[in-house]
């Protein structure tokens, strides 16, 4: 399976305290990220990318469980 399908299958059952500690995790790595790269480059900048990309899928997960669909 890919990385995305096992992501999306991991936050899944998670609840609203829960994703929210997690992209608030998130959050706080890809500025400590973002920083390092800005001082030496980073092995593979593409992750900076990947983390993005997985705080929005937290974001989406969150929202519907807000909006309970």
């Amino acid at each position: 399976m890919s990385k995305k399908v096992d992501f999306l299958q991991s936050i899944s059952g998670l609840n609203e305290a829960e994703l929210t500690s997690r992209i608030k995790e998130d959050e706080l790595r890809i500025k400590k990220l973002s920083f390092s790269h800005a001082l030496t480059p980073l092995e593979n900048p593409q992750s900076i990318r990947a983390l993005r990309r997985d705080i929005a899928r937290l974001k989406t997960q969150l929202r519907k469980l807000q909006i309970g669909a």
